[in-house]
């Protein structure tokens, strides 16, 4: 480890445990209060807009609810939902922790499921327990060559990543519809779409009858790795070190170009495995325009969780059961699906509010 590395690592970790332990809890309880009191007030000026299109607003919350928490498919249907957004969502998060602007998460989920699905359909005979690692693993390698590729571009052409990013979500999605009208696309089908996949490649389901599929626990295991990781590891000292200060980073000794190429291989591999959780756990074939949504709501999961990777969870929860529930408000009430989106956008405004005061109180 570089001298100056080490230095600003033990400048970093001088408090006392209990000292440290009452500082996040302070830290993080101020957090959820915001956030808490962001989605209070989207929820009541979307209520507003209800009440201005003649309905009650009362009547469609209540529809919300129900729809996605009365019955065990409408939960299992929104953790289902939820688990591209956390998994998208921590990789996101970890590179804004480090100043890398990575919105190019649709892309390499498209990629992602890309190759989980030609694992599954192209090697045969393996055992479940053989092939579905195999897809998976598949798919989080095409994930994070994917995000390199923009990573390259940012550090020997100086093409920034917010453009090289989002250009390559269209390349990804553009992928899927390529290959589904070639090789891997089912002759005959009315859609664009692969065969379906043999049964050795479906992500189990956790409960006999049930849709919820295996993927929720890679989900959860991420966010814990990705935590302890950041939080407790000299590499991830290096990302936030990165992040907060370019000049103390380089006073420390840590490489701009390994810290940007790690951590944008590890959020694309983590978008790659919720694009071959989401073939493999949910539609069981590859079909064009799988992966449209998930990538840019797991930006917004991110800013929402403000940056912290165990703060991803509640918010792709939020973000999959919210949207489990507007399909019942629609039909039940006759409110569009379409104010979940204007729920999520006012949500990530307030909370985005509340993150820029307090950090200029802090600054103060």
């Amino acid at each position: 480890m570089p001298a100056g590395l080490f230095l600003c690592w033990r400048w970093r970790w001088p408090l006392p445990q209990p000292v440290k332990s009452v500082q996040s809890v302070l830290k993080n309880s101020g957090f959820l209060l915001a956030a808490a009191i962001a989605v209070l007030l989207a929820f009541a000026l979307a209520g507003i807009l209800i009440l201005a299109s003649g309905k009650n607003p009362l009547v469609a919350y209540w529809a919300l609810l129900r729809g996605a928490f009365g019955s065990a498919d409408s939960v299992t249907f929104a953790l289902n939902k939820s688990t591209p957004y956390i998994l998208a969502g921590v990789g996101v998060a970890l590179c804004f922790r480090a100043r890398v602007i990575n919105i190019g998460s649709e892309g390499q989920i498209a990629v992602g499921g890309i190759a989980a699905s030609w694992i599954a359909l192209n090697v045969p005979g393996l055992p479940s327990v053989a092939l579905i690692p195999l897809s998976i693993a598949g798919g989080a390698l095409a994930g994070a060559a994917w995000a390199s590729i923009a990573a390259i571009m940012r550090l020997r052409r100086g093409v920034h990543e917010v453009l090289g990013t989002l250009l390559l979500n269209f390349v990804g999605v553009l992928l899927v519809s390529e290959v589904l009208h070639g090789s891997m696309g089912e002759p005959g089908a009315g859609f664009p779409q692969s065969p379906l996949f043999p049964e050795a490649a479906w992500l189990p389901p956790l409960f006999e009858g049930s849709d919820l599929h295996a993927g929720i626990f890679l989900a959860l295991l991420s966010v814990v790795v990705c935590d302890l990781w950041l939080w407790h590891t000299t590499s991830g000292f290096r990302i936030r070190l990165l992040g907060n200060s370019d000049k103390a980073a380089a006073y420390a000794g840590v490489s701009v170009a390994r810290t940007i190429l790690s951590v944008m291989g590890i959020a694309g591999a983590l978008s790659g495995i919720a694009g071959a959780v989401e073939v493999l756990g949910v539609h069981y074939r590859l079909i064009q325009g799988f992966s449209q949504g998930f990538g840019f709501n797991a930006v917004a999961v991110a800013l929402l969780a403000a940056l912290n990777p165990i703060a991803v969870l509640p918010a792709g929860l939020f973000f999959g059961f919210l949207e489990a529930g507007a399909l019942a408000m629609q039909r039940e009430v006759g409110v569009q699906s379409s104010l979940v989106s204007v729920i999520q956008g006012l949500t990530m405004v307030f909370v985005l509010c509340a993150l820029a005061i307090n950090s200029k109180q802090q600054r103060v």
